[in-house]
């Protein structure tokens, strides 16, 4: 590119001097419709319960997820995502209780799409929330079954679908299964029904936080390289989306967010489909604590979130939309 101008009769500075022309010059903006508000579910009634690793986030029980949703829909936020923490009791090696059509995601939707039918609703389709041993897969051999897997993520799909579903995510990372998943929900009168499909899921630290609060943390012994993307690779992110597209991916997701830019700028340019990120829960729980130790002002929260949108994010699920969508209102 061609640098145009020259100082001192080009002075860059110019455009920086009143909060008026920064905000006329703006290249990209941050509203309440980029937002996903993810929402874990527990077991009971009447409780709400505070997750010590991510400061601010509760569990709820379904009969108290009206509270949360309702400010959600106050402030505008289009669409919750709902995750589910499993009792112990209802795991076992195969996740079957993730097909039980009183599981806590089916009974979630139940209640939501009652009482607030006009708010986008997201369920995660894969099976480490419903399984002993933490994995989102069945384990033959020693090893994640990629093709008996999607026998159940499909069935998985096919239920929550049924409970009024508006967007299934697949976050399992198997090979095949978002054509898989697409077949059977065109085949049984869902086509109206989308795929957002984490397709470049990446075997991250930043997950942490997040699986102890669905309650996966303790019941995982190994790590999951063998299914999600080494993050030292870009290109093989390409692959993935190109493929996940093909086989009928509406909407792509890039996890984690903030160290995954690059992968979301590319993926924007090359591909030109909506590219959602995921501001996961190690992202905020480090924010947070930053924040509340003072080594950090919190408007950095904003500054993270600008990025996505910087970097080419359609929307971001982020566990900062409520409070961000506040500050939103007042700008």
């Amino acid at each position: 590119m061609k640098i145009l101008g020259k100082f001192p009769s080009t002075r860059l500075r110019r455009v920086r001097n009143s909060e008026w022309m920064r905000k006329l010059i703006s290249e990209n903006h941050l509203s309440t419709n980029d937002l996903i508000l993810p929402i874990f579910v527990r077991e009971g009634k009447n409780k709400i319960e505070k997750i010590k690793s991510m400061p601010g986030i509760n569990r709820y029980t379904v009969d108290k997820l009206g509270l949360i949703i309702k400010k959600a829909k106050k402030l505008k936020i289009p669409m919750i995502a709902i995750f589910p923490n499993t009792p112990k009791n209802k795991k076992n090696s195969e996740g079957s209780e993730a097909l039980s059509e009183n599981n806590l995601v089916c009974r979630s939707l139940r209640f939501i799409k009652k009482r607030f039918p006009k708010i986008g609703v997201m369920c995660d389709v894969a099976l480490d929330p419903y399984t002993t041993h933490g994995h989102d897969g069945i384990i033959r051999k020693g090893r994640i079954d990629n093709d008996e897997t999607i026998k159940t993520l499909v069935k998985q799909s096919l239920l929550q679908a049924k409970f009024g579903c508006d967007v299934i995510a697949p976050s399992d990372m198997m090979d095949g299964r978002i054509g898989a998943i697409r077949k059977a929900l065109d085949k049984n009168n869902f086509q109206n029904v989308c795929i957002l499909s984490y397709s470049a899921k990446y075997a991250s630290n930043f997950y942490g936080p997040f699986r102890d609060a669905v309650g996966s943390k303790n019941n995982l012994k190994s790590d999951k390289k063998t299914y999600q993307m080494d993050y030292k690779n870009s290109n093989e992110a390409l692959r993935e989306i190109g493929l996940d597209i093909k086989e009928g991916a509406d909407i792509v997701m890039i996890k984690p967010g903030m160290p995954y830019l690059d992968i979301i700028k590319n993926i924007k340019d090359k591909f030109k489909i909506p590219v959602f990120a995921y501001q996961v829960s190690g992202e905020y729980s480090l924010l947070k604590n930053g924040i509340k130790m003072n080594l950090i002002k919190d408007e950095a929260i904003m500054e993270s979130l600008v990025a996505f949108k910087r970097a080419g994010a359609s929307a971001i699920i982020t566990y900062f939309a409520l409070e961000i969508a506040k500050k939103l209102k007042t700008f």
